[in-house]
């Protein structure tokens, strides 16, 4: 078996909401073809147009190559395959956009070794642990009054059947501190004491001073974790969060290799890395850093914001990782979210989606949201 031909498709659905912080609304899917007709898919959370050069530009010299070269022609089933992509772009950089690349062909790869194995890829990484992975989902814009918080929440509750919600922070709640943990409240009181609260900063605040205006809030409301405090760079004001004692989440929102989870963890006292997949090397870069955080004793809860090809990837990863997390459940409302694939991954009435039990991702790629979003296909083939 050897692969044949790689396309990429930058896959876009024009609506405001593309302005926001939203990664669903504009997308680069991965599609292998091998010579014996098995066709594995992936995608990158990323910028399209660079992933396409990355993967089909040709050769600037053997320390530069595009990626598709490296791979026309081998064996899917090759464990070689990822180490010599990361030596193929050592002059390009292994950080980043090239990770990004990486990981969208090696989601795709494992897609391919699954279905040629007849296993779900869970069972070449380690064999499942689990059936069920319960879910999380973000409500974004957090509303402005109590009322309206306590909507969200129990919209999210009943329609989707999460287990535990996540506001994303904006910085107007810096504005009153009080409104604001009313709002927490607010959301605390419909959620109850047993399903999981959790606030991402998404780069809402600069400094560790700002930040830790509301540990006290925070903490009031028994808040699960802290995801992305601060700008990633300021390794220090992590560390000083860190110390305050409320669980920090890092990673979703740049930190592409597994040395710069190991800072996080080891000088910037993360306790939960928040890789995604599609960003830091598919399961080959993403087993690294389970593995970093393992020795060290922290926890893995995947970032994910894009379809159901990283939905159906998070869960083989987690339903065979060493401890049981929560998958992030996307609850964007843009088509690409829901369209992308043949098949859904809904959530159960108890708050658990259903681990893919068919060979590979367990997902197709849905031809008629090709035709309908893709904005430019680019091929290379032997």
């Amino acid at each position: 078996m050897k692969i044949a031909r790689i396309e990429t498709f930058h896959m876009r659905h024009e609506d405001p909401g593309i302005s926001l912080f939203d990664g669903s609304y504009d997308d680069c899917v991965i599609r292998i073809t091998t010579d014996t007709g098995l066709v594995g898919i992936g995608e990158v959370e990323s910028f399209p147009p660079a992933i396409q050069a990355l993967i089909h530009g040709p050769d600037a010299h053997n320390h530069a190559r595009g990626l598709a070269g490296v791979l026309l022609g081998r064996d899917p089933r090759d464990i070689q395959l990822w180490s010599d992509l990361y030596n193929a772009c050592d002059y390009v950089g292994r950080r980043g956009l090239t990770m990004h690349a990486m990981g969208g062909l090696d989601l795709a790869i494992w897609d391919l070794r699954g279905q040629a194995a007849g296993q779900p890829v869970h069972a070449l990484i380690g064999g499942a642990k689990r059936q069920r992975v319960r879910a999380y989902g973000t409500i974004y814009p957090m509303g402005r009054t109590e009322s309206e918080v306590e909507r969200q929440v129990a919209d999210r509750l009943t329609r989707l059947h999460l287990s535990a919600v996540k506001f994303a922070a904006d910085p107007w709640w810096m504005d009153d501190i009080a409104q604001t943990t009313r709002l927490l409240k607010a959301a605390r009181r419909v959620l109850g004491p047993d399903r999981g609260l959790i606030v991402d900063c998404a780069l809402a605040y600069q400094t560790k001073e700002e930040g830790l205006k509301l540990y006290p809030a925070y903490r009031e409301v028994g808040l699960l974790f802290l995801e992305a405090p601060l700008p990633l760079d300021d390794v220090e004001g992590h560390a000083a969060m860190a110390a305050h004692g409320i669980p920090t989440g890092v990673g979703d929102l740049g930190l592409t290799h597994v040395l710069e989870f190991i800072e996080a963890m080891d000088r910037g006292g993360a306790s939960i890395c928040q890789p995604d997949i599609t960003m830091v090397g598919g399961f080959t870069g993403i087993q690294k850093i389970a593995a970093a955080a393992k020795v060290r004793g922290k926890r893995v809860i995947t970032h994910g914001y894009k379809t159901n090809i990283t939905v159906a990837a998070n869960l083989h990863f987690l339903a065979a990782h060493a401890d049981e997390e929560l998958l992030e459940f996307s609850t964007s409302v843009s088509p690409l979210r829901w369209e992308m694939t043949n098949e859904q991954l809904p959530v159960a009435s108890d708050g658990y989606v259903t681990v893919p039990t068919r060979p590979g991702l367990g997902v197709t790629l849905s031809e008629a949201a090709v035709k309908k979003f893709s904005r430019s296909h680019q091929t290379s083939a032997l």
